[in-house]
């Protein structure tokens, strides 16, 4: 369980870097500039793990799964990357968070068992995310553009759900073909809305760097989770790898000076002691 532990820490730090860089370029350059060419590097990443274990196409349950990840996937990181460039981090973070809510529901149903230890060790670990990434939420009156990135946040947790759930599903029959077809499935998409969009992407210099490392750490996350799955219960993994928000919240605070309270930082001490918890009882 430590192994498992530790791959899908590692999938959020990837998750919150990918997401921190696309919605901080996603402030300077059209969004689908942003997904598209990022898309292309996540596929082109995949290229070492193909050859190692090549596409399967009689893995037919692999290839649904990876099609509704895929999917589910473009929509969710284009609701997030124009959500985290017209709202704050720190609002969009925790809602995003909620996206854990799908795959623990469905890993319970499939038979996950968790002890009262465990289960509160999961709940400190959710309670604490929403809570580290951003109290500016209850704001009474949020802006025009702070609405839209609310419904746009509420979005992306929704699809994000579903996308990890279909990973780690079609994972368990092939990692390789899952993430393809994720891959390629997500990168069909974003070309079919430079085209509807009628826009030729177009980046160099540091945002060509950033744009690079979006789709490393996209490739990154998404294949540490998928091991992750398959070595352990998925409520326990997709809980790990929801813990992104904290680490894209953080980013926020140190490089766009937003914000970081009192109740954040609670938030941070109760993350630890789920993690930690988690880690103890697994």
């Amino acid at each position: 369980m430590t192994g498992l532990i530790g791959l899908a820490l590692l999938a959020s730090v990837f998750f919150g870097l990918s997401d921190f860089l696309g919605g901080t370029l996603s402030r300077k350059l059209p969004m689908l500039t942003v997904l598209f060419l990022s898309q292309i590097v996540a596929v082109i990443s995949l290229t070492p793990q193909a050859i190692i274990d090549p596409f399967d196409f009689s893995a037919t349950s692999s290839i649904m799964w990876g099609l509704v990840a895929g999917f589910a996937a473009a929509i969710a990181v284009s609701s997030l990357f124009k959500a985290l460039a017209i709202g704050t981090m720190g609002v969009i973070a925790p809602i995003t968070s909620l996206s854990v809510l799908v795959p623990v529901t469905v890993g319970i149903i499939m038979g996950d068992q968790l002890t009262i230890v465990l289960a509160l060790g999961l709940a400190a670990a959710v309670v604490g995310t929403v809570l580290a990434s951003g109290p500016e939420i209850k704001r009474k009156v949020p802006s025009a553009g702070g609405t839209q990135a609310i419904v746009l946040g509420g979005i992306a947790a929704l699809a994000f759900g579903v996308a990890n759930l279909a990973i780690a599903l079609g994972s368990a029959t092939s990692v390789t073909t899952t993430l393809l077809t994720d891959a390629v499935t997500v990168l069909v998409m974003y070309t079919g809305g430079l085209i509807i969009f009628k826009q030729v992407p177009k980046a160099r210099g540091l945002s060509l760097l950033g744009i690079v490392a979006i789709g490393v750490l996209g490739f990154a996350a998404n294949i540490s989770f998928a091991f992750a799955s398959l070595s352990g219960a998925l409520s326990i993994v997709a809980v790990l790898a929801s813990l992104y928000p904290v680490v894209t919240a953080i980013l926020g605070w140190r490089f766009h000076n937003e914000r970081l309270m009192r109740v954040q930082l609670w938030g941070v001490v109760l993350v630890l002691a789920g993690v930690a918890t988690i880690a103890a009882t697994s």
